[in-house]
């Protein structure tokens, strides 16, 4: 067996290439691309602020109309090895209009960078965040997570981390977090078709895999996928979910029954779907 009960790359990848097994991939990237052109039209957006030394280090700030907002920093998804923060300003449409300061951050793709590297300029995003998005208007004490895909991974990992020790950050410097679609065992990736683009270590993948590294205290934590998705993808969200809750953490599911891998973040358009209002709730609480 390469992975669980898979024997074969071509099995692997049956389950974890999204975007063959989806004929609606391409609709929805065009329908990102424009709903982000829209969102940047209609709301007031602070872009390319740098939050490192390279120049994928950027983000987008789209702040709410109030003063200390609770901020919403958002991950991307892309398998890590595509797309950007320009194709997913459309997140912020519905946290804004709730009150919400959105902050959507770009990163490095592999594998112009080792995979490790996007985990340290997703920790380093957060850092800026907390560190510079009062100047913003936003409060940097409510700060949420909340990542797509590879961007759940991501999520995963900033949940993971050691803020204290490594970065000298609060314990609970995140707040929340709502992790969608996401993928926190990487142990399959080296035998699929994403290894030419990931260039996978073995190390990578323990130091990496969120539900190897699940924490003894953590703040709440939403799971949420679409139901029409991969088997393995839900199975994905549900282990991680299980395991979060199995060390006595606040861990709460999101089922989008009518959702698949594309559309599960397309609620962030309605301040009133189902995704929308969870991660407004999460904040309110």
């Amino acid at each position: 067996m390469l992975y669980r009960e898979f024997e074969t790359q071509d099995q692997l990848d049956a389950q974890y290439n999204v975007g063959e097994r989806n004929d609606d991939a391409e609709r929805y990237a065009d329908f990102y691309v424009e709903e982000s052109r829209k969102a940047r039209a209609d709301l007031d957006v602070h872009r390319d602020v740098s939050f490192g030394p390279t120049l994928p280090e950027r983000l987008d700030i789209f702040p709410a109309d109030r003063e200390n907002a609770p901020v919403l920093l958002f991950i991307h998804g892309g398998y890590w090895h595509s797309r950007h923060s320009e194709d997913f300003s459309f997140v912020a449409r519905g946290p804004v209009s709730e009150g919400v300061t959105t902050v959507v951050m770009n990163y490095a793709l592999c594998p112009a960078v080792p995979f490790s590297e996007i985990v340290r300029q997703a920790r380093a995003a957060l850092v800026w965040t907390h560190e510079n998005i009062a100047a913003y208007g936003g409060d940097p004490d409510r700060l949420f997570v909340s990542g797509h895909s590879a961007g759940g991974h991501l999520t995963g990992c900033l949940l993971t981390t050691d803020w204290e020790d490594d970065y000298g950050k609060p314990t609970d410097v995140v707040e929340g977090a709502c992790a969608i679609s996401g993928l926190y065992d990487l142990e399959p990736f080296p035998y699929t078709w994403l290894q030419p683009k990931l260039q996978l270590t073995w190390r990578e993948v323990r130091d990496h895999s969120p539900i190897r590294h699940i924490p003894d205290s953590a703040p709440p934590l939403v799971v949420t996928y679409g139901e029409n998705e991969p088997s393995e993808l839900r199975r994905q969200s549900e282990d991680f979910l299980a395991a979060w809750r199995d060390h006595g953490l606040d861990g709460r599911s999101l089922p989008q029954p009518e959702a698949d891998h594309y559309s599960a973040i397309e609620g962030f358009l309605d301040p009133e779907s189902r995704l929308c209002a969870a991660i407004i709730g999460l904040i309110e609480e």
